[in-house]
């Protein structure tokens, strides 16, 4: 008996555009391109691995025997003493002596080029969409800077658990509300990473922060 093959349903690239009252006020189709790209495990964890990496401050060091403070004289006479011979104070092998192997000041910066970083974060973004955690508003120009007001706004949005708030970089009133709120993070579009996106529960753009992520991404 023959089988049919079953086919995915299409997945709509279309999404409401909402105010800050959590009314719809329009529909904007999002470029596939970048918002309808498969899942790349591994391209995600290269870059998201480059960024925790830069969080390393490496500036990790001990002293070898040629840094700790000792003499270099030797202790006692080389033989007939019945004792293993020493050279000085400073070796790895006396309380106080030198660090053998230990770490020194290093950079953990991982290399990870542009179109990697750009392929990651059309993943993420399209994940986030699949899941609907992406949502679109018209803006995120608040009445008020008070964090309270934010909070009441992110409920009337449905929005639960950390979330990530795009926009420009000059809204300070936004700025101010969120930075007391563990839940909120507050970044420029221009600034948008993999691992920012990957981290937080729900994405939220305005308008013109989508516009911005379209350019670099497209």
């Amino acid at each position: 008996m023959p089988t049919t093959k079953k086919t995915a349903p299409a997945t709509s690239l279309t999404v409401p555009i909402r105010n800050l009252n959590a009314e719809t006020v329009g529909e904007a189709n999002l470029p596939e391109e970048i918002f309808g790209v498969p899942f790349r495990r591994h391209i995600v964890w290269e870059v998201v691995r480059a960024i925790r990496a830069r969080e390393h401050a490496g500036t990790h060091k001990t002293k070898v025997r040629s840094e700790v403070s000792g003499t270099g004289k030797k202790p006692f006479k080389q033989k007939h003493t019945g004792r293993a011979r020493q050279g000085g104070g400073r070796p790895p092998i006396h309380r106080h002596g030198g660090t053998v192997h230990g770490p020194v000041v290093r950079s953990y910066d991982l290399k990870v080029n542009v179109a990697t970083k750009k392929a990651a974060l059309r993943c993420v973004l399209s994940e986030k969409l699949r899941e609907n955690q992406l949502f679109l508003l018209e803006s995120l120009d608040l009445p008020s800077h008070k964090t309270k007001d934010l909070a009441a706004t992110m409920a009337k949005l449905g929005v639960t658990g950390k979330a990530l708030l795009l926009d420009r970089r000059e809204n300070e009133k936004l700025a101010k509300a969120a930075r007391n709120n563990p839940y909120l993070l507050v970044e420029d579009a221009l600034g948008l990473d993999a691992y920012a996106a990957l981290e937080a529960k729900t994405v939220i753009l305005t308008e013109k922060a989508l516009k911005t992520v379209t350019e670099v991404l497209g």
